[in-house]
């Protein structure tokens, strides 16, 4: 008597399959994962390095307004009582050795000068003040390597300090609001 063979059925095919196929998907979800991973770590990276760039320019305009900088030439424009004329209505623009280059009108109304400077702006009629202008101060940017793309730049508004009681002098005492834009790599 012969046995009779019964039929390949190929489950062990489909399973190698179905097998194969899960490990595909958790490849393809690995590489997504590590890929989302490094956009993550490289955005902190550029976020790390624009907020040290602006914590750069937060200290040169307080170089700027109380020294200890020597070649500070607008020393002399701050003060508990400055002189309120060189702080423009829309941000100063004017880079000479004196100039009000950065140093914005309090706006009464409206958005904060703050919000409507253009920090990306460069050059001579920039409203706003780079890092080191006044201070002769060096910043490195924009080369090879983990360097911001830009210097950093800021602005500065006289206040009326609010601590001043006596509200109907004629000579108030003020306070100044720096704000600073740093840049990452990119």
């Amino acid at each position: 008597m012969q046995r009779r063979r019964g039929g390949q059925r190929g489950a062990s095919l489909v399973m190698v399959l179905i097998v194969m196929t899960v490990v595909s998907l958790m490849g393809v979800a690995g590489i997504q994962i590590a890929a989302m991973s490094e956009r993550g770590a490289r955005n902190d990276r550029d976020q790390q390095v624009a907020w040290q760039s602006a914590e750069a320019a937060l200290m040169d305009a307080e170089f700027d307004i109380f020294g200890p900088s020597v070649t500070s030439t607008r020393r002399s424009l701050f003060g508990a009582h400055p002189d309120l004329t060189v702080f423009a209505t829309g941000c100063g623009t004017d880079s000479s050795s004196t100039g009000n280059a950065g140093l914005c009108a309090i706006v009464t109304s409206g958005k904060p000068a703050w919000m409507s400077v253009d920090f990306t702006a460069t050059g001579s009629s920039a409203p706003t003040t780079a890092f080191g202008t006044f201070t002769s101060r060096t910043f490195q940017a924009g080369g090879a390597g983990v360097q911001p793309a830009k210097v950093p730049r800021y602005v500065v508004e006289a206040i009326r300090d609010p601590n001043d009681r006596d509200l109907s002098s004629t000579d108030p005492k003020f306070i100044y609001r720096v704000t600073a834009m740093g840049f990452g790599p990119r």
